[in-house]
């Protein structure tokens, strides 16, 4: 069923936009290190349990035939394995619960599939621009496509957000300026991010579409704990430039419960897309830079 866009109604109901400050609350304190770097623009990220990292690289996007890829790289031994290579554009990619990988291919308008065997195949094709990614427990895939990024239905865009199950494919709205990333929760409630608009949205299982967040700046990336307590997502308004440049992007995380929100982390280049893992510990693809960067939860390894 199609549904006119929340952001749209959100801004002609004039509700005042509050930035997200340097004052928000920082309930936990994290450490951050790289685990991962050499790589050339990796981009989207995802985990399986704690210890496996699917990340792409797309060092020529929109070129099909070259050094784009999909990998998988392990905390433990520190392997690296390139699991797919020579798709246009790799975008974004989730994991379902049975271990098979889906990523959206934005230039090809597709979104592959690939099972624990290493055999890929066309999970979707005929999409318009397709972006964001994730699965629910019923192995369907939730996902983004942005024709017209920027560009709201007011003004005549035709970005949506969707969920199929490999055969039909429903739109769950329409008219977003640019829904970015999305990622589903265990009891069937979704989030994306708009990031032209400079909201989250939510989606409750009942399927109401609301505003859950606004006044960010520049959302990208997003990622929900295995608890669905904490929202993660980053914030890239000046993509390249890091804190010591003048750069202002963030990674950010957000309670559900309580509302009070976390700087996770300040002044990385490019904070891309967020990932976490079922021990607490955040993984983030900085693009510009080619790493990959992890943030742990200093209460978990001790600290107060």
């Amino acid at each position: 069923m199609n549904r006119p866009s929340p952001v749209a109604a959100f801004i002609a109901a004039g509700c005042a936009i509050l930035a997200l400050g340097a004052t928000a609350a920082r309930a936990t304190e994290y450490e951050t290190s790289v685990v991962l770097r050499g790589l050339s623009r990796p981009t989207g990220i995802a985990v399986n349990g704690s210890g496996t990292i699917y990340f792409t690289q797309i060092p020529m996007p929109g070129m099909g035939g070259g050094m784009n890829s999909v990998s998988r790289f392990s905390l433990g031994s520190k392997d690296i394995k390139v699991l797919h290579q020579g798709e246009p554009e790799p975008t974004h990619i989730a994991v379902g619960e049975d271990g098979t990988l889906y990523w959206t291919c934005k230039s090809a308008g597709v979104i592959l599939e690939q099972d624990e065997d290493g055999f890929t195949s066309a999970f979707l094709t005929g999409l318009q621009q397709p972006s964001g990614i994730s699965v629910d427990r019923q192995e369907n895939v939730y996902f983004t496509q942005l024709p017209t990024p920027g560009v709201s239905g007011m003004m005549g865009g035709m970005n949506t957000v969707n969920v199929s199950d490999g055969v039909t494919i429903d739109v769950l709205t329409m008219g977003e300026p640019e829904p970015t990333d999305i990622v589903v929760g265990r009891d069937g409630e979704a989030y994306w991010t708009c990031k032209s608009a400079g909201v989250i949205l939510e989606r409750d299982s009942n399927g109401m579409v609301s505003v859950l967040l606004h006044g960010l700046n520049q959302p990208v990336g997003i990622a929900l704990d295995h608890k669905g307590e904490n929202l993660y997502f980053t914030e890239v308004p000046t993509p390249g430039l890091s804190g010591s440049m003048g750069g202002s992007n963030r990674v950010i995380e957000y309670n559900l419960l309580s509302g009070e929100k976390t700087v996770v982390d300040f002044g990385d280049p490019e904070p891309t897309d967020i990932a976490v893992t079922p021990n607490g510990n955040l993984y983030w693809t900085c693009s510009s830079a080619g790493v990959i960067v992890e943030a742990t939860p200093i209460k978990k390894r001790g600290g107060s």
